[in-house]
């Protein structure tokens, strides 16, 4: 029974923590938003311990800043530490992109293309939050379509530091947030793995230059959930 007891408890630490991870590179949160224990708790239905623990491992892979129970939010970016992440996904996620373009069957290829018309709404109808989803869902299923689950843990902890930045600029960066995913759906049906790579850079590099120039200007400001 002690054993048993254990894993339960575990298997809660893991379930919150994933759905804390899921949150973050989802575009659930923004940069500097100010997270609550209690209040997660709430929303959860479970007591602190799971939140507080979840909310260790997220502080750990860099994705808040735990400053005191009190006070922990969701950690803002430097230039600096942008340009770094995107030189990294710009290799790992054009190595996904290459290699899914190799194996690509016709129903992944069709179920990237729902992805892209149901973003098309969201773009359109300026929910940022759908928007955000159906982006990080684009780029996931590819390193899923190349069969590359290790590359895919890699890419979660540099997603749970990006995709509050994402988020924060998806509205503002307008069609530049999907316009590239096009030519990497197009490149996968040809079965060419060069071009399929060139196009998820394009992506990162294009695509992402309204979250650049946030940085740059200085734009993200600390926010406090209601």
């Amino acid at each position: 029974m002690p054993e048993f007891t254990t894993l339960e408890h575990e298997n809660l630490n893991s379930v919150v923590y994933g759905a804390l991870c899921d949150a973050l590179m989802q575009g659930r949160f923004q940069p500097g938003d100010r997270l609550k224990i209690r209040d997660l708790a709430e929303q959860f239905g479970t007591s602190v311990t799971p939140i507080r623990d979840a909310i260790l491992r997220l502080a750990n892979d860099e994705a808040i800043t735990f400053r005191s129970p009190r006070d922990i939010r969701i950690a803002g970016l430097s230039e600096r530490r942008y340009l770094e992440i995107r030189a990294i996904r710009i290799r790992l996620e054009g190595l996904a992109a290459e290699t899914a373009a190799q194996v690509a069957t016709g129903a992944e290829i069709q179920a990237l293309e729902q992805i892209l018309r149901e973003n098309e709404e969201a773009i359109e109808a300026g929910d940022r939050l759908k928007g955000t989803q159906l982006n990080q869902a684009f780029h996931f299923t590819l390193p899923k379509i190349a069969g590359l689950p290790v590359l895919t843990g890699i890419l979660r902890r540099l997603w749970l530091q990006m995709g509050p930045h994402i988020s924060g600029a998806y509205l503002a960066g307008g069609r530049a947030m999907i316009d590239h995913h096009y030519p990497v759906v197009e490149a996968l049906k040809r079965h060419d793995p060069a071009a399929a790579s060139m196009a998820i850079v394009d992506d990162i590099l294009l695509g992402g230059k309204p979250i650049l120039d946030r940085l740059e200007r200085g734009d993200e400001r600390p926010r406090r959930l209601a």
